[in-house]
């Protein structure tokens, strides 16, 4: 069942663990796909944990920490047609790479599909899983999108997507220019989507997907939160229209903590305000109002907080 239509791309930072559990389950997989991992300047001894993995997978350091652009120096290593993401916490399950290559060989339009994201609970001092897994509280928002797109289209049209849950057309990613560096990482995929949708290109849910996760303890909640506040900021003015970054904006001043970190991420927006100008596009109105269409449903999400 080899699958050479399909790259798994891995970015990795300081969960040589976590990684290597992620590169078992890749290399495992009866499709046998392609790896690159990307060591975003590791401290751990992941890249030589790496190098010594068998079956081999393919290892790239760029020498400093790039956040999400690591799948930029990736993409431009991939020689197959699709690029599956995933993140060092996270795995395919069998028989979903080759799902979703045969979608995106069916509609040639379509940029990505996303998969169900089962998250699992952490492991006991015994090594046990602490619970059954259960459907990330993203998936509902992906299954109940409220785009309508062409009657071709495989799943439920979107205005955006989930890195480590996405199989991208390498083309397409390539010709919009990838994760963004001002963004470096947080929230980049809206950006990119939002720019994949300019260029005519849609993005889909595939219920037939599946990835897992099993989200790392190694994680710091408020620099995550710091540059999803920032991030989400500066999408909304680079692309939205007026009005739509306004309501963002407003919406983000209501609702975040009121705390340092959010007076930091609110900081480093407002600097990158000359940048901002000078590189603003805003999006063709057919774009525009789709993503008018998820602002109801994004501010209510519980799984779009932006708390820790």
């Amino acid at each position: 069942m080899s699958e050479h239509r399909v790259t798994v791309v891995v970015i990795t930072h300081n969960r040589r663990a976590e990684l290597l559990h992620t590169l078992e389950r890749l290399t495992a997989l009866p499709e046998r796909p392609p790896v690159i991992v990307v060591d975003n300047a590791s401290t751990d001894d992941t890249a030589a944990a790496v190098r010594a993995h068998r079956p081999p997978v393919r290892l790239v350091e760029p020498g400093r920490n790039l956040g999400a652009v690591g799948r930029n120096l990736a993409a431009r290593l991939v020689d197959t047609d699709y690029i599956a993401f995933c993140d060092d916490d996270s795995w395919w399950e069998p028989g979903s790479l080759t799902a979703a290559a045969d979608l995106l060989d069916a509609h040639p339009r379509l940029a990505s599909v996303t998969a169900r994201i089962l998250v699992h609970p952490p492991l006991t001092d015994g090594g046990e899983p602490a619970g059954e897994p259960f459907e990330d509280p993203i998936v509902a928002e992906l299954r109940d999108s409220p785009l309508e797109g062409p009657d071709w289209l495989p799943g439920p049209a979107l205005g955006s997507f989930l890195a480590a849950a996405t199989v991208l057309r390498a083309d397409a990613f390539r010709a919009a220019g990838g994760f963004s560096p001002r963004l470096w990482l947080g929230g980049e995929e809206e950006l990119l989507a939002a720019d994949l949708a300019a260029r005519g290109w849609w993005l889909a849910y595939a219920r037939e997907l599946t990835i897992h996760h099993r989200p790392s303890a190694s994680r710091d909640a408020r620099l995550r939160r710091r540059h999803g506040i920032r991030n989400t900021l500066w999408f909304a003015w680079l692309r939205r229209s007026a009005p739509a970054a306004l309501r963002r904006t407003a919406h983000l001043a209501a609702t975040v903590p009121r705390d340092a970190t959010s007076v930091r991420a609110v900081g480093e927006a407002l600097a990158g305000l000359p940048w901002v100008v000078r590189e603003r596009r805003p999006l063709p109105p057919a774009v525009e109002r789709r993503l008018a269409l998820l602002e109801a449903p994004q501010n209510a999400s519980s799984a779009r907080r932006y708390v820790g």
